[in-house]
């Protein structure tokens, strides 16, 4: 794996673990946790789709608790890093982009978006109230910087979270390249080199993929906006959606792949 790269090829895969959004829900991940230390095995991967932080009040606790079992598997089957790959999604974006909020152009304005689409929630879970961010955010440049750094230095001293924050991929695929893995979608008109931000905020009518989209057969992706009853996992033959609505349920979808794209298991937390 090439570590400036936004993108990871899975060589010479067993299965392939996937994990839908978890969105801070920690004792559903708990529960999914315990079911991938029983059943992972040595040449296996494993795939976080995006969205572990976010909506939920454990992000900060959910984010250790992923980074233990990253750390438990690597110890137990002496994998190389790139075994377990993280994808980026909205709240990670969104997080991301509060770190260097002192860029933005509009802070305010952004502050207040964010935190309307879930960032409060993990901004609290490392100790700031939505009130605190929404005021630093209108005090000026020199005020702001000095919050980021404060927040950047909070993250150095949770283990594995900064390194987490800046590890962060936008998709991975198959050695065979007929399986993609996404956060949420990709543009079809476009090559994976040539992607925006689609990976995250998503590409309109990608629920309605009916044909390959290059060489890929399969597309699995952790997140959709669209309600849903949960009743089917894959929408259709191409695009495999991990995530279930509504939150307030506290479901963790996960799949297990063949690098071919053949879908070997589907199954969600107790």
């Amino acid at each position: 794996m090439d570590s400036n790269s936004n993108f990871v090829e899975l060589n010479q895969s067993g299965k392939i673990w996937a994990v839908g959004s978890i969105h801070s829900n920690l004792s559903s991940f708990n529960s999914i946790k315990k079911y991938i230390l029983k059943k992972f095995n040595n040449n296996d991967k494993l795939i976080f789709l995006g969205n572990i932080i976010g909506l939920g009040d454990n992000s900060k606790e959910t984010l250790s608790s992923v980074i233990d079992l990253r750390f438990s598997l690597m110890s137990k089957f002496k994998l190389k890093s790139d075994s377990i790959i993280f994808l980026r999604g909205a709240q990670e974006e969104m997080f991301s982009k509060l770190l260097q909020l002192q860029l933005a152009p509009n802070p305010v304005e952004i502050v207040k978006w964010m935190f309307d689409h879930g960032v409060n929630k993990s901004i609290n879970s490392y100790g700031f109230t939505e009130d605190e961010v929404k005021n630093i955010a209108s005090t000026g440049t020199i005020k702001i910087t000095k919050w980021t750094s404060n927040l950047n230095k909070i993250l150095k001293k949770t283990p594995g979270h900064t390194e987490y924050f800046l590890n962060l991929k936008h998709a991975a695929y198959s050695q065979s390249k007929k399986i993609l893995f996404v956060n949420r979608g990709v543009d079809i008109t476009r090559p994976l080199s040539a992607q925006n931000d689609c990976f995250w905020w998503g590409y309109q009518n990608f629920s309605m993929l009916q044909k390959p989209y290059n060489t890929f057969l399969k597309i699995v992706r952790g997140y959709e906006s669209k309600h849903n009853d949960g009743s089917k996992i894959a929408n259709n033959s191409i695009v495999c959606t991990l995530f279930k609505q509504p939150l307030s349920t506290k479901t963790i979808l996960c799949g297990i792949f063949t690098e071919n794209g053949e879908i070997l298991d589907l199954f969600e937390n107790n």
